[in-house]
């Protein structure tokens, strides 16, 4: 393996050399690149969680509860759910199997990316963003510095899948007509060069591995992550980001986001976009993203139940309150081993679908209005701005309560249209100190039955006692006022 590396170090030093010599930047000249317009507009994209852990698919149910961290859990920490990880793994496996002989089993066999990209297209959703190399540090493509750095095959075309799974998906995303995006992981656990010498690992595998990636499958969106044991300077990120937006050949399509070393989370949103995970997300005024599974892992976790698994109507109130809000839902799925979305999650995205066939432009390249919501009376439940775990339910919010105010409807605003998004039907909205433009029509989204608003003094009233059961969803519908 020394020999492998040092040989590989030739070649990739002087490339590491030119390359830092290059492109040197700081962040105020990297803000002002932007956000490109299609990625705000967008406003719900798939992420796919997919690896060698999805073998084992296992994680304690429960916030943080990530299956794609099995091999951490099994070996990197003595916390936590370490003890219930390494009694599953010798009561499945056995105790001296490691955890690079299961990707034996990973073996892709049923994969079908063109069934997947079908599912994708009828969820409503406008992108996809898979895990090209997770912190374990399987790549999905024919990855060489993976090889290499490893001295094994990890890499899924050299390794048991023998297929650019990644290459295979894209092609697939593509010609159903979304955009293609690719999770990076910077950092890898167990990485023999990573651990031994973590600057040679990023300039002799980090840094062209992700060159790699970028000109070979040409990605809408990066979704970077792993950044926190460094700074933006150890990682040479502010280099790889002024190649990404000068030269490479998307730099005027590829949206990136913020996780970019220990001191970038949450900055520089002139050059990438901020991130939250299980989180309650930004407000208004930043382009943003929040990332959920529809469970509680990201990963495909065998031990989740159907409890487990976020409704529908949830799922649909998630996307809504991030939209009325400006940000953008990424929702997570997590194929098997074998290569199959589960039939509980593939139902999740088709049931969004619908109701986005319907309601869509409520949605789709919408902007946050004055307003993003409208509680009712009572005292409204205590909400804190959080980028991860934060515990934050919008389904429980929109629930009458005796104890707390609720959440009435939400806005968006967009083509000269406000939109009212009504969590449960009431024979009359009033929408509070707003007065409507003269002639302004309403309307409701997917129904024929003509509806009527009239302003009352401060309030603009909607009545909708002429509907009748059916007319409407009874949990969620759009009001339009144009």
């Amino acid at each position: 393996m020394k020999k492998m590396l040092s040989g590989m170090a030739l070649v990739l030093c002087s490339f590491s050399t030119l390359f830092a010599q290059k492109y040197t930047a700081d962040w105020s000249s990297l803000n002002k690149r932007g956000i490109p317009a299609w990625f705000n507009e967008a406003k719900f994209g798939i992420f796919i969680h997919w690896g060698v852990y999805a073998v084992p698919s296992f994680a304690v149910v429960g916030p943080g509860g990530y299956s794609e961290w099995y091999w951490y859990n099994l070996d990197g920490t003595k916390e936590g759910s370490h003890a219930k990880v390494r009694a599953f793994h010798d009561q499945q496996y056995g105790r001296d199997v490691p955890y690079q002989q299961l990707e034996k089993q990973f073996t892709a066999s049923l994969f079908d990316p063109a069934q997947w990209a079908d599912v994708f297209k009828r969820s409503g959703a406008r992108y996809v963003v898979l895990t090209s190399k997770h912190h374990e540090g399987y790549c999905l493509w024919d990855n060489k510095q993976a090889d290499a750095s490893w001295g094994r095959p990890w890499n899924a075309v050299t390794g048991t899948p023998k297929r650019d799974l990644l290459g295979d998906l894209t092609a697939a995303v593509r010609k159903a007509g979304l955009r293609m995006g690719y999770y990076y992981s910077l950092y890898e656990w167990f990485n023999p060069l990573y651990t031994s010498d973590k600057q040679r690992y990023v300039k002799e595998v980090m840094m062209p591995q992700f060159k790699d990636l970028v000109t070979r499958y040409k990605p809408s969106v990066i979704f970077s992550d792993g950044e926190w044991e460094m700074s933006d300077t150890a990682w040479h990120s502010k280099e790889l980001l002024a190649w990404l937006y000068n030269e490479s050949p998307v730099k005027d399509e590829v949206a990136v986001d913020d996780r970019w070393g220990s001191n970038t989370r949450g900055k520089n949103n002139g050059a990438t976009y901020l991130t939250s995970e299980y989180g309650s997300g930004m407000q208004p005024g930043v382009v943003w993203e929040e990332s959920q599974g529809i469970g509680q892992s990201y990963g495909y976790n065998r031990m989740e139940t159907a409890d487990d698994y976020k409704k529908s109507n949830d799922l649909l109130l998630l996307l809504t309150d991030i939209v009325s809000r400006g940000g953008n839902l990424l929702l997570d799925i997590g194929p098997t081993a074998d290569g199959r979305i589960p039939v509980i999650m593939q139902q999740r995205l088709l049931d969004m679908g619908a109701w986005l066939k319907v309601n869509g432009e409520a949605i789709y390249e919408t902007k946050a209005w004055k307003e993003t919501r409208q509680w009712s009376g009572g005292k409204r439940p205590a909400v804190k701005e959080a980028s991860y775990m934060s515990g934050y339910n919008i389904a429980t919010m929109v629930q009458p309560s005796a104890e707390h105010a609720h959440i009435e409807m939400f806005f968006t605003t967009g083509k000269d249209a406000l939109y009212c998004i009504v969590p449960r039907f009431e024979q009359q909205l009033r929408i509070r100190n707003y007065t409507a433009p003269k002639n302004a029509t309403c309307s409701i989204l997917g129904c024929s039955k003509s509806i009527k608003g009239q302003q009352e003094g401060k309030d603009f009233v909607i009545s909708l006692s002429g509907l009748r059961p059916g007319d409407v969803s009874p949990q969620l519908f759009v009001v339009k006022i144009k």
